[in-house]
């Protein structure tokens, strides 16, 4: 099997998320073109990454897809007036959070390299009359955000889908101002994956194939420049990821984290 570029990985996994953006019940068309469990609605499947009913029913209803891994919210600790970039907004669900969080003085923008979840997106703002969130369409490559101008990047299972993942964090590092922070929930490897488990293109797109450590991680972290890294397991996430690709035992090879860090 020939290695493919990252523009043919970005392209199948734009692709399958353009299909996503167009469901009505979440956790995508298929049960591997998606971070999420098959045959869940999306209210349950958020409620088991850790958000809350109040969460849940803060957002339009057209916003939560049921994807991801976790809840960046509960770790990004935002407060009043801040500036925060959702890396991978989708239809919107965690920039509306951070929207409610940061108020009317703050400011969120949601990048998304799919048309389809950037058009969803801004429908979704538009009903809400939302004032305080823009979203833009972008790679988190090259992120289409001026440099030190942010406070909060946030992110939900996205980096992994990511074939530049150091480009991905080294952007982030740029358009941090100094103090600025991550708070990123993902997904680590935490054995080696099997060779046709990397190699599937479908699996890249469903959260799996594009998954590296946490030391990996970490190395990439620093060399862009982010002190105070903190990378936490949640072993917990196993029984919600066997469910991910059934029969594959997927739990055994990856759990969700938080990742943490700081722009000097």
């Amino acid at each position: 099997m020939k290695i493919l570029t990252p523009e043919e990985i970005r392209t199948e996994v734009r692709k399958n998320y353009a299909k996503v953006s167009t469901t009505s019940g979440g956790c995508g068309t298929t049960q591997d073109s998606s971070c999420c469990a098959p045959n869940l609605d999306a209210k349950e499947t958020s409620s088991k990454l850790g958000y809350s009913s109040d969460e849940l029913n803060q957002v339009p209803d057209n916003s939560n897809l049921g994807l991801g891994c976790g809840n960046p919210q509960a770790i990004a600790n935002l407060k009043v007036g801040e500036t925060v970039v959702d890396l991978g907004s989708g239809a919107g669900f965690d920039t509306f959070l951070a929207a409610k969080a940061v108020g009317e003085t703050g400011r969120v923008i949601g990048v998304d390299m799919t048309p389809e979840m950037i058009d969803k997106a801004r429908k979704n703002s538009a009903q809400q009359g939302y004032r305080n969130v823009e979203f833009r369409l972008g790679e988190i490559e090259n992120l289409p955000v001026r440099d030190n101008s942010v406070d909060v990047i946030i992110s939900n299972c996205v980096i992994n889908l990511s074939p530049e993942k150091e480009k991905v964090l080294q952007d982030s590092f740029r358009v941090l101002r100094p103090g600025g922070r991550l708070a990123i929930s993902d997904v680590i490897t935490t054995a080696e994956l099997p060779d046709d488990i990397k190699k599937d293109l479908d699996l890249f797109s469903g959260c799996v194939s594009g998954t590296e450590s946490s030391s990996f991680l970490e190395k990439i972290l620093q060399r862009a420049g982010f002190t105070e890294i903190s990378i936490k397991a949640k072993d917990d996430s196993r029984d919600f990821l066997k469910d991910w690709v059934p029969g594959r035992n997927i739990q055994d090879y990856i759990v969700s984290a938080t990742i943490e860090a700081t722009k000097p």
